[in-house]
């Protein structure tokens, strides 16, 4: 049981004692098993919830009710929630990243051996002999064609890997297990991250230095403004002649021109990605699957379980881990009263709140101030109830979002 379910806590203000919890699409079955049955109601059905839990459905700015203080998606891209409009309303927007990454990890390991060894193409000719029926004859046919498919092998190969977070590190210790030289390019690389890539990766400064030395090349980074058409005519003219290209992140990364005008030439080998493109369906050293990166069972069971437990802890405790629009905040269960305030991060803003406070003479037990970006977020430990008009005076101040309360029960 998760250890956070332990508490029970609850809205004060016009709020129902229970949870409401949405879901959209087909959430594994072990993830909504973490919502506890005594506080928590939850189904496809809420018109007001508390919190969405999501995987693929498209979530518009008018899916953001009044009463919605956070939104999950069981998995790690959030292209599909409306993440600025959530963020003006001071709605906390989670995601599950590494939940998928061991799945993610294995497809690409499938792309590498499929990009290098003409698979396909071999099965698609013994299939064409079907009508052969004299095992002499077969033998003879396949041993005289068999080299029209012959490849290359990954050992002594170079793998380049851009973005090295969950999913990257992953790939690159997997290309090390099977004796490729690896590296690997991230600016934003955490200390967290850091920890988990192997000391052989050589880490490069910049991203032409990467692509003129690897033989096949793997993106794994975030769909931002920063990073949409990243793999442009530019960046593709840096690749090493005839190397390979595999995007198992978001389309939107490489440039479909480009890559098309790369193809064309000659100079790109081969692009093997999650995502179809109109144009090279059929291409002959274009392999494409279905955006089957997380379609596995263990990897929807994990990116539900993390999605539901962050859910839990947020809504119980005010505690925020893996958002993607608000700062990670952790905080331990009260035995008492909890304000929860989400606001825009300008200067003075915990002075007005405290301000509030002190007038009313209410103590603060204990107070969390975090920020990130445009928005803050302040848990607020309280001695005593605070009532409504404590509550509507909060919310006056200038630059307040939301608020509400968490109380112990």
């Amino acid at each position: 049981m998760n250890p956070w379910v332990a508490y029970r806590f609850g809205f004060i203000s016009g709020v129902n004692s229970m949870y409401k919890i949405r879901t959209h699409d087909a959430i594994a079955p072990i993830g909504l098993e973490r919502f506890p049955l005594n506080g928590y109601e939850v189904n496809a059905e809420h018109d007001a919830p508390e919190a969405l839990l999501i995987r693929s459905h498209k979530l518009v700015a008018e899916d953001l009710n009044p009463s919605l203080r956070a939104v999950a998606r069981a998995g790690a891209g959030t292209n599909n929630v409306p993440v600025q409009a959530c963020s003006e309303k001071g709605i906390v927007v989670f995601n599950t990243p590494g939940a998928n990454a061991n799945s993610v990890k294995e497809l690409v390991i499938t792309a590498l051996l499929l990009a290098s060894r003409d698979v396909f193409g071999g099965i698609a000719y013994v299939r064409s002999l079907a009508k052969v029926t004299d095992e002499t004859e077969l033998n003879k046919l396949v041993e005289a064609e068999k080299k029209k498919f012959k490849g290359r092998e990954l050992v002594g190969k170079t793998l380049g890997v851009v973005g090295l977070g969950a999913i990257g590190s992953m790939v690159a210790r997997a290309g090390m297990d099977l004796g490729m030289n690896v590296l690997g390019y991230d600016p934003a690389l955490s200390v967290d991250a850091a920890w988990r890539i192997p000391s052989q990766v050589e880490r490069m400064q910049n991203l032409p230095s990467l692509f003129a030395k690897a033989d096949y090349v793997s993106i794994h980074v975030p769909l931002l403004p920063a990073t949409e058409s990243m793999i442009n005519e530019e960046a593709l003219k840096a690749f090493k002649p005839g190397s390979v290209l595999l995007n198992f992140a978001r389309q939107p990364i490489v440039d479909s021109a480009a890559l098309k005008a790369a193809l064309a030439s000659g100079h790109l080998g081969r692009y093997v990605a999650d995502f179809p493109v109109p144009g090279l369906l059929d291409h002959d050293r274009v392999m494409l699957t279905p955006h089957l990166g997380a379609s596995t069972d263990e990897a929807e069971e994990n990116c539900a379980v993390m999605a539901a437990d962050q859910l839990v802890r947020f809504l119980e405790t005010g505690s925020i881990v893996n958002s993607v629009n608000f700062p990670a905040v952790t905080a331990d269960a009260v035995s008492g009263y909890r304000l929860a305030v989400s606001n825009h991060n300008v200067p003075g803003m915990l002075g007005q709140m405290t301000a509030v406070l002190a007038e009313r003479n209410i103590n603060v037990i204990d107070l969390i101030n975090k920020s990130r970006d445009e928005l803050a977020f302040n848990l607020i430990d309280l001695s005593e109830s605070p009532d409504e008009g404590l509550l509507e005076a909060i919310r006056a101040i200038e630059s307040v979002i939301n608020v509400r309360v968490i109380q112990e029960r």
